[in-house]
């Protein structure tokens, strides 16, 4: 069997990636195919004070409080 098939139970979720950056850029990269996705910024979100890292994604991704990461909307 190719090792292209995913199998059942190997999926990873983003609240399941460990709160870094290094472990983001990671699991990002890999749910976009192998394309390389990078941190662009990181800016102060307005609506918690937390750090907001705007990645080249096009989205937006912060560590809640329950110390893992969200996509901020």
């Amino acid at each position: 069997m190719s090792q292209a098939f995913v199998k059942e139970g190997d999926e990873q979720w983003l609240h399941d990636v460990a709160p870094t950056l290094n472990a983001l850029i990671v699991y990002l990269t890999r749910e976009n195919n192998g394309i390389r996705v990078y941190e662009k910024t990181v800016q102060a979100d307005p609506k918690t004070g937390r750090q907001l890292h705007v990645m080249s994604n096009g989205l937006n991704y912060l560590i809640g409080k329950d110390g893992k990461w969200e996509i901020a909307w």
